[in-house]
């Protein structure tokens, strides 16, 4: 019976690109709008991202993540920063050989002369930015010490091959749709 279900299930290919930020928020909102309303039971998106701000990000991931739609991701180059909490709310997610992974602590630029409270304000943020995209990740994937200690005070930067391991990904595979599937930018 579930190899039927499979059969009658509808599926779908996009591609998300760019900044994680407000426009992609409204961008992703509006393609679930239009994929629930075509009954769309898996959507297949390839992300390519170097990464935006935390808050879209984490919006994103928690509305995909509850979403009736089913998400299978794939990065075919590169998956930065908040774009990796962003592509860790699909299951199954896929690689590319050469594609990469990169993840590090918040960060921000104080103004030039920012007095002392209002730089106690920009770190509160990030330390509780920090607190929730860590969790996403640790819910995740399986890092080693020395990986979670480059995350400490670095990027840490991973492979198709890494990312395998640490079970970001579920497998090398490239974003292949079929042939004569219509193919949608998000």
């Amino acid at each position: 019976m579930g190899e039927e279900k499979a059969k009658h299930q509808k599926q779908a290919w996009f591609t998300l690109s760019g900044d994680v930020n407000s426009d992609m928020v409204h961008r992703v909102f509006e393609a679930v709008s239009c994929m629930t309303e075509e009954g769309v039971d898996t959507a297949h998106i390839l992300v390519q991202s170097n990464g935006g701000y935390v808050s879209d990000g984490l919006c994103l991931y928690n509305f995909m993540a509850r979403s009736p739609i089913e998400f299978v991701m794939y990065n075919g180059g590169a998956v930065a920063s908040i774009a990796v909490i962003l592509f860790l709310s699909g299951g199954p997610r896929y690689a590319s050989e050469t594609a990469r992974f990169m993840v590090h602590k918040s960060h921000a630029t104080a103004s030039p002369g920012a007095r002392p409270d209002a730089l106690n304000i920009i770190v509160e943020g990030l330390r509780a930015d920090d607190a929730r995209t860590e969790a996403i990740l640790r819910r995740h994937v399986v890092l080693t010490p020395e990986q979670w200690a480059t995350h400490q005070y670095s990027d840490l930067h991973l492979t198709a091959r890494d990312a395998r391991v640490a079970g970001l990904i579920t497998d090398i595979a490239d974003f292949v749709p079929p042939k004569g599937a219509h193919l949608r930018n998000v």
